[in-house]
């Protein structure tokens, strides 16, 4: 097809039959010479808006350009610069949307929908309201970029001013540094969690308060008298060791009467097995046995007990188990019963190490705030020490002799 001069190395041919308004739609190329070499440029079609002055335009940038040796030469080299440009742009304006994101967006949008699919329900209510309360008035519309250390000290004086207790304090900044750490993972910082420098308040929740054997016994009697599940409940936990949440999702498949075996599934610390004392066995031999994967124990409506009952603290009161304590750690609640069991077998003289397995501590140092009830181990084990080498010196063939 022939090429038609537009003048100054601009050149056109026109389409055979496509039209651009009243005439012809016409393809524009520039042609000119760099260090001896011709080089043609193809524009573009009229009706794609290269009109003849625009490309007569660029024609003139890139002659220009091959003249002095500086930018692009080409149109090909100049839409490879312009796309790099325009790629910049669009990461640099990403990266502005991306620090744009403030914490309380991050964590409602991306850190919650993936927490709901990975924590069970109710830890997450637990989230998100310490969320609300502590997190969001103090950090949420804050963007990453902008949080430092001083504004995680606000959210911890603000719970030290409502008289928030050190384990609530940890969670919380637990909390932000699970969804921090997210956020870094999904690249809207580099930084580690500013909470890592702030120092938070010891906790001493130990609970030390256990039952004595006639306490237990006149619990254990006023909750029958209220409900026989919550008297087997209390008792399997006082005999066994077992948590209120490993009771309540105890599956009869579970339980091996003859064998006098209750295995623990999915524990806090993994599973484990529990032991019947001759009372546990009688009190499940007593029971209607269900399917392997039946409950054990359930709520009115044949489901997964949720909540302790109510029943538990009115007779802790009707007892006056717990008259005249104020610290919490020392109030009788079901958790206690648990924690009695372990009291009583380490005052019998059990080792640590078998109160840990039975009690499925995840290492001895948990097993230990039980030790002070042993307080003549020591001595034991150094008066045995004594006793071992008086009887080895006796046997001993230097002592036969002088005899």
């Amino acid at each position: 097809m022939e090429w038609i001069s537009a003048g100054s190395g601009l050149q056109y041919r026109k389409h055979k039959t496509r039209k651009h308004g009243v005439r012809f739609d016409r393809y524009f190329r520039g042609r000119y010479t760099v260090s001896g070499k011709t080089i043609t440029v193809g524009f573009g079609w009229e009706s794609e808006k290269w009109n003849q002055d625009k490309c007569h335009k660029e024609l003139v940038a890139l002659k220009e350009a091959a003249k002095i040796g500086q930018g692009p030469q080409t149109l090909k080299e100049k839409r490879k610069i312009e796309d790099e440009r325009r790629e910049i742009e669009q990461q640099a304006k990403a990266l502005r949307e991306k620090q744009g994101i403030t914490f309380g967006q991050f964590f409602i949008n991306k850190y919650l929908p993936i927490a709901r699919s990975t924590k069970k329900p109710k830890t997450i209510e637990v989230e998100l309201g310490c969320f609300k309360t502590w997190i969001e008035p103090a950090i949420g519309p804050r963007p990453f970029k902008d949080l430092f250390p001083l504004n995680f000290e606000k959210v911890k004086a603000n719970m030290l001013k409502a008289g928030r207790a050190p384990r609530s304090i940890q969670l919380c900044m637990a909390i932000i540094r699970q969804a921090w750490n997210q956020a870094r993972r999904d690249g809207l910082t580099d930084r580690e969690c500013p909470t890592k420098e702030i120092k938070l308040p010891k906790i001493d929740n130990k609970r030390m308060r256990f039952l004595t054997h006639d306490e237990a016994d006149r619990l254990l009697e006023n909750l029958a008298s209220r409900s026989q599940q919550l008297h087997d409940t209390a008792l399997l936990s006082l005999h066994t060791g077992m948590r209120s949440g490993e009771i309540f999702s105890l599956n009869w498949g579970n339980v091996d009467i003859e064998q006098r075996i209750i295995y623990i599934i999915d524990a806090k610390s993994g599973s484990r097995t529990a032991h019947m004392t001759d009372r546990v066995k009688q009190m499940f031999k007593n029971m209607v046995a269900g399917q392997p994967d039946e409950l054990v124990f359930k709520d009115r409506n044949g489901n997964q007990i949720g909540k302790k009952s109510h029943s538990f603290n009115r007779a802790i009161d009707a007892l006056g188990l717990n008259n005249g304590i104020t610290d919490s750690r020392q109030k009788v609640l079901f958790h206690t019963l648990r924690h009695t069991f372990a009291s009583w077998l380490v005052q019998q003289g059990e080792p640590l190490y078998t109160v840990q397995k039975l009690m499925g501590h995840a290492s001895i140092a948990m097993t230990e705030r039980y030790s002070h009830l042993a307080p003549d181990t020591l001595k034991n084990a150094v008066r045995n020490f004594e006793n071992g080498l008086i009887k080895n010196r006796q046997s001993s063939p230097v002592a036969l002799h002088k005899r």
